[in-house]
C-alpha cells in the first residue's frame, strides 16, 4: 500500500511526473453532480470491443432516463489507420440518432466522449493519447488529440454535435454515480482492463496548470493499470504473470492490469492448468489423451475469463458448470479430482485480483481520510463474477483504517 502511494505521489510531482508509472493525469473535472441536474445530452463510450453511444435525459430529483445502443468495433478497426476508427465512431453515431429522431433536428446536441485509454488531458474538451491499451493500434492516433480527432469525424458527416467534454471512464463513473449519491467519490472500472480515479486537494496536485478558484479539488486519473511498469510489484508477480505479459502486445507496461482484469484473468489460469497438465498433477492418467495441440486449453486465450466466473458458481460435488468448461476446452471426462484443482485455480486467481483491487481502494480512501464515501464501479468483470465484490470489500475491510467507512460500493 505503501509503494502504490509513493508511486501516486511521484505521479502528482512535476520533478518526477514524466518518469513516474501511475501517471495521476489532472481531469479538469472539478464540480461533482448533485442530482439536480437537468437536461438531454449524447454520450459516446468507448473502451474496447464493443462501444456504447447513449441518449441521457437528467430530470432532476436523481432521476435518469438511458437510451443506448451498443456497436462493435471490427478487429481490422482496432488496428487500422485511426481516421478509419473515428469515422466508424461518426458513422453510428449518426445511426444511433437517426433512430432517435435526433439527427438534423436543429438543435446541436452536446456529447460527453468516454474515452478509456491512457490520455494527458489538456483541459475539459482536449487530451492527447498516450498509449493503445487493450488490444488497439490505430495508426497516426497517439499524442494526437482524441477529442479533435472525433470532432472532425463527425464534421465531415454533418452531424449535429459538438463534443463538449472528454472523461476517461472511471472520471464517467464517479460523475454518474455521484448524480444519484453526492458522497461518491472514487470511480472504479474493473472490466476488460482496471482503472480508479477520486477527489483530490488541489494542493496536492503538483501537476495542476489551471485556477485555483472554488472547489480547490479536481478529479485525478490514476492510470493506474501502469502500477508496476517500473518494476515495484516484481516481488508479487509470478511466472505466469511474466509469461502472460511477454505474450501481450504491451510487454512491460499495464503490469497491475495483467493481474486484475478481465482481459488476461483467464489466461493465468489457463497458464497454471497447463503447468499442473505438463507436470503430471492434474487430469492424471489422461495426458496423451490431451495432447491435442489445436484445442484450446493449448492456445493463448482459449480459457476466456467469462469460464472462470462459471466455475466458480458451482456448489456442491457435482461440478456441472466445471466439467461443462472443460469439455469446451478439449478436456474429457475430468475426475472429481481434476474439477477441485481447477475450482481452486479460478478462485485463487479471482481472489487475488480481487485483493489487489480492494488494497488499491483503501489506499485512497485512507488517503482522503473522509468517512463515509461511496465507490462507484462498473466493468464485466465486477458485475458478473459471483465473488469478485464480497473478496474486494473483505480486503477493505482489513486495510481502511478503522475511524473510516466505506458507505456503499454501487
Amino acid at each position: 500500500m505503501h509503494t502504490l502511494e509513493d508511486e501516486m505521489n511521484a505521479g502528482l510531482s512535476p520533478a518526477t511526473h514524466k518518469q513516474a508509472s501511475v501517471k495521476m493525469f489532472p481531469s479538469y473535472v472539478r464540480h461533482i453532480p448533485n442530482g439536480t441536474e437537468v437536461g438531454q445530452i449524447l454520450a459516446l463510450d468507448l473502451g474496447g470491443t464493443n462501444f456504447r453511444i447513449l441518449l441521457i435525459k437528467l430530470h432532476g430529483n436523481s432521476k435518469i432516463e438511458l437510451t443506448s445502443k451498443i456497436f462493435v468495433v471490427p478487429q481490422s478497426v482496432m488496428i487500422g489507420d485511426g481516421r478509419h476508427l473515428f469515422r466508424h465512431l461518426a458513422e453510428c453515431l449518426s445511426d444511433f440518432m437517426k433512430r432517435e429522431t435526433l439527427l438534423h433536428s436543429g438543435i446541436c446536441y452536446p456529447l460527453g466522449f468516454t474515452f478509456s485509454f491512457p490520455c494527458k488531458q489538456e483541459s475539459l474538451s482536449s487530451a492527447r493519447l498516450t498509449a493503445w491499451t487493450k488490444g488497439f493500434n490505430c495508426s497516426g492516433v497517439v499524442n494526437e488529440d482524441v477529442v479533435k480527432l472525433l470532432q472532425n469525424a463527425i464534421n465531415e458527416k454533418g452531424i449535429n454535435v459538438r463534443c463538449a467534454a472528454l472523461v476517461n471512464d472511471t472520471v464517467g463513473t464517479l460523475m454518474a454515480c455521484a448524480y444519484k449519491d453526492p458522497s461518491t467519490a472514487i470511480g472504479l472500472i474493473l472490466g476488460t482492463g482496471t482503472n480508479a480515479c477520486y477527489i483530490e486537494d488541489l494542493d496536492k496536485v503538483g501537476t495542476w496548470d489551471g485556477d485555483y478558484n472554488e472547489p480547490k479539488q479536481v478529479i485525478i486519473n490514476m492510470e493506474w493499470g501502469a502500477f508496476g511498469d517500473n518494476g515495484c510489484l516484481n516481488h508479487i508477480r509470478t511466472k505466469y504473470d511474466e509469461e502472460v505479459d511477454l505474450s501481450s502486445i504491451n510487454p512491460g507496461k499495464q503490469i497491475f492490469e495483467k493481474m486484475i482484469s478481465g482481459m488476461y484473468m483467464g489466461e493465468i489460469v489457463r497458464l497454471i492448468i497447463l503447468d499442473l497438465l505438463q507436470q503430471e498433477l492434474l487430469f492424471l492418467g489422461h495426458r496423451d489423451t490431451y495432447g491435442d495441440y489445436k484445442t484450446p486449453l493449448y492456445n493463448r486465450g482459449g480459457f476466456y475469463t467469462k469460464f472462470v466466473s462459471i466455475v466458480e458458481t458451482d456448489e456442491g460435488i457435482r461440478f456441472s458448470n466445471t466439467r461443462r468448461v472443460l469439455e469446451d476446452i478439449g478436456i474429457r471426462n475430468p475426475t472429481f479430482d481434476d474439477c477441485v484443482i481447477v475450482q481452486h485455480i479460478c478462485r485463487q486467481v479471482s481472489k487475488r485480483a480481487a485483493r489487489l483491487a480492494g488494497a488499491g481502494l483503501a489506499v485512497l480512501i485512507n488517503r482522503m481520510g473522509k468517512s463515509n464515501i461511496t465507490i462507484g464501479v462498473d466493468g464485466s468483470l465486477y458485475r458478473y463474477h459471483p465473488r469478485f465484490k464480497r473478496n474486494m470489500e473483505r480486503c477493505m475491510e482489513t486495510l481502511v483504517h478503522k475511524d473510516l467507512k466505506v458507505k456503499n460500493i454501487n
